[in-house]
């Protein structure tokens, strides 16, 4: 990183930075061929309880370690926030898509990857806010959308989708933009936010990797 980009970021707020910084990522991981198929409502049952068993990894992986580190890291307890947990509603939701099979059930290398490098930042709370941002900011934003289309896609009645439901967030947009608002405010050095903003891009790619495996198996996830 060169000295004139590291001076830049010092001036720069850190959401800011977190957003173009990952752009090019994020993009790569909204277009992959699952999650395509999936927003055309070509992948059946079995396909979105598969992916829905691997974001509870994730979850629970997001939820125990930012529990642990907001007591004790100021970065992450910028960003934690128990009304944003999706454990419960990810458990609520396979018991309509997937009633009897465990949380645990699936085998997945691409979400063990993911959970791995979650509980690597419990070493520091920068590294966990950019996890933290890239899951639960899309869910408030684009997961919004996704929850309609299912609901519409397969005739749920409101059933099966409480993981893009928060009850205790009733306006996402205040919320969202008081999120941003305390990243801005952390009082972070130029080398804290490349770091962050390098981890961000680590944490789409790691969303991608979900896609991608899980789009391996588009034969059998078609409906």
């Amino acid at each position: 990183m060169s000295a004139l980009l590291a001076d830049e970021m010092s001036d720069a707020p850190l959401s800011a930075l977190m957003r173009e910084g990952s752009r090019i990522q994020h993009t790569a991981a909204e277009s992959s061929s699952f999650m395509e198929e999936l927003l055309a409502g070509r992948v059946n049952e079995q396909g979105y309880a598969d992916y829905l068993l691997r974001l509870r990894k994730v979850y629970v992986a997001l939820e125990t370690v930012g529990r642990d580190l907001a007591a004790t890291d100021a970065v992450a307890e910028a960003v934690h926030d128990v009304a944003l947990e999706r454990l419960a509603a990810i458990d609520a939701d396979l018991a309509v898509w997937a009633p009897g099979v465990g949380g645990d059930a699936v085998e997945s290398a691409a979400a063990d990857a993911y959970v791995a490098r979650i509980e690597a930042t419990s070493a520091w709370g920068g590294l966990y806010a950019a996890h933290h941002y890239t899951r639960y900011l899309g869910d408030l934003s684009g997961g919004q959308a996704i929850g309609r289309l299912l609901d519409r896609f397969f005739e749920l009645d409101g059933e099966g989708v409480a993981f893009y439901e928060f009850a205790e967030i009733p306006k996402p947009k205040p919320y969202k933009d008081g999120y941003r608002a305390r990243l801005d405010a952390l009082d972070l050095d130029p080398a804290e936010k490349i770091r962050i903003v390098e981890e961000v891009q680590v944490a789409f790619s790691l969303n991608q990797a979900l896609f991608e495996e899980l789009g391996a198996r588009l034969d059998v996830y078609r409906k």
